[in-house]
């Protein structure tokens, strides 16, 4: 069952860091790159299909209100900057930014028929964001941070371009806090998901190998928690979804100080 209030979760399973990986920007380029056109299939079976359910949650936690542009970094194939604009009805600027060029394409044809505020796609490295200090209501991430070569510097920039008293959303998975699910989970990223990658890209093995790895070794729960507060962040939460297989963190930049 989800908790449907931030609570604190272990993330004692990874004993490794993130920085054990190769997480170079040409390698994750070329990687993402290769696999752009299976890469929704992806994610569905990273999440077990729930992956949907995991973007209404953000939304509806996030809460974008009035006309405010929102910025999604490490977009993808741009579903939840879609899922935004959707819920904005269609009336607020929405910028979905990525570094492959091949995920751009893929959400530029999604977008393409739409109607009202046009989406804007724009190519960026989210360790240097093309945009002015204090602009975006909302700048969230789904599934992309731990791909971040330097998270600090990703979160920094993502906290930069946020608006005083705008929100900070990180979408990412995670590890159960339970033992036993966490073996499991354990278990099937191991062994099952690299087989089925094979099948839906056999030209790209080093990416289904990839995408397990981080998530068994990118921080979570109160770790990922505190990097947030360490670029400048405030009254950060963190709930747990889908028993800790994924998990919502929402930070608030803070106002501006008014002096006399």
């Amino acid at each position: 069952m989800d908790k449907a209030s931030a609570t604190t979760s272990t993330s004692d399973a990874s004993t490794a860091t993130a920085e054990t990986i190769d997480k170079s920007n040409s390698r994750v380029k070329k990687m993402f790159g290769e696999i752009a056109p299976k890469y929704d299939s992806m994610n569905h079976l990273l999440s077990g299909g729930t992956d949907h359910y995991w973007r209404w949650y953000t939304i509806r936690k996030a809460r974008p209100q009035g006309e405010a542009p929102i910025l999604d970094v490490c977009t993808g194939t741009g579903d939840l900057a879609i899922a935004y604009w959707k819920a904005a009805k269609k009336k607020v600027h929405v910028v979905g930014s990525d570094f492959t060029e091949e995920m751009l394409d893929l959400a530029r044809e999604k977008t393409a028929k739409f109607e009202g505020e046009p989406i804007e796609f724009v190519q960026a490295d989210t360790q240097e964001l093309p945009f002015e200090d204090d602009r975006f209501q909302i700048v969230s991430v789904a599934f992309g941070l731990r791909n971040v070569a330097d998270t600090m510097r990703g979160l920094r920039e993502m906290t930069r371009v946020c608006h005083p008293g705008g929100r900070v959303v990180i979408l990412e998975f995670s590890l159960p806090g339970n033992a036993v699910l966490r073996s499991l989970y354990g278990w099937y990223f191991r062994n099952v998901l690299p087989k089925i990658g094979q099948l839906l890209a056999p030209n790209s093995q080093s990416a289904y190998k990839y995408l397990p790895e981080t998530v068994g070794e990118f921080p979570y729960g109160e770790k990922l928690a505190e990097k947030l507060r360490e670029a400048g962040l405030e009254k950060v939460t963190h709930t747990p979804l889908t028993f800790g297989v994924a998990t919502l963190y929402i930070g608030h930049k803070p106002a501006e100080v008014i002096t006399a």
